[in-house]
């Protein structure tokens, strides 16, 4: 019977993402994550078939573990504007869970080196990106979100805010603080606008 390899595919791709928190995309090199693992560098060639490959596997993986949870957060909700603020709080709380891959993603795919990852890498994220605009676009019809402006406020709210407090806090080396789910909901939601029905929506601390 074959001896089962003593180093794992996640390990080596656990490995990229510590040191991709720590020094961002430069520090992901084929030898680094031997040292990391403790491995000879042939066992990471044997996985990966060179630096490319390596960084556009801890990437994908990474961003697609953050969109499954996103997706159920958006889909779990009955009405769009609930969706739209469960989104936001996801963005907090995935964040908080794993912060060495939010830390990883506040690097965009390109200083990942996509340029130079394989197609099939390349498919596999668009793929990616399209379901997210998809679910956007789904997303601003629900709440009624008509032209590019309107749009654009939408992304602004459920993405790019909730995005923003992460940033800031671990650019700096800080932990989220226990109040940011409810920031980035309360300013999320004065940003979506009114939900259908009488309920008034949070305002936003410090807007207008």
């Amino acid at each position: 019977m074959a001896r089962p390899p003593r180093f794992d595919t996640d390990q080596f791709l656990d490995a990229a993402v510590r040191l991709a928190a720590a020094s961002g995309p430069a520090g992901v090199t084929m030898s680094a994550v031997a040292q990391e693992v403790g491995a000879p560098s042939g066992s990471v060639y044997h996985r990966f078939p060179g630096r490319a490959a390596l960084l556009a596997q801890v990437w994908l993986r990474t961003v697609e573990r953050f969109q499954e949870g996103y997706f159920a957060a958006i889909g779990a909700e009955g009405d769009a504007w609930s969706a739209g603020r469960a989104a936001a709080r996801h963005v907090i709380a995935w964040s908080r869970a794993h912060p060495e891959e939010a830390a990883l993603l506040l690097h965009g795919a390109e200083e990942f080196g996509r340029a130079d990852w394989s197609e099939e890498h390349v498919h596999r994220a668009d793929r990616g990106n399209r379901r997210v605009r998809a679910t956007l676009d789904s997303l601003a019809r629900g709440l009624g979100a008509e032209g590019p402006r309107a749009r654009e406020r939408v992304t602004l709210a459920v993405v790019d805010l909730p995005l923003s407090v992460v940033r800031r806090h671990l650019r700096a080396g800080l932990p989220l603080p226990a109040h940011a789910e409810d920031l980035a909901e309360e300013c999320t939601a004065a940003l979506l606008g009114p939900p259908a029905g009488p309920a008034s929506p949070p305002t936003c601390p410090g807007a207008g």
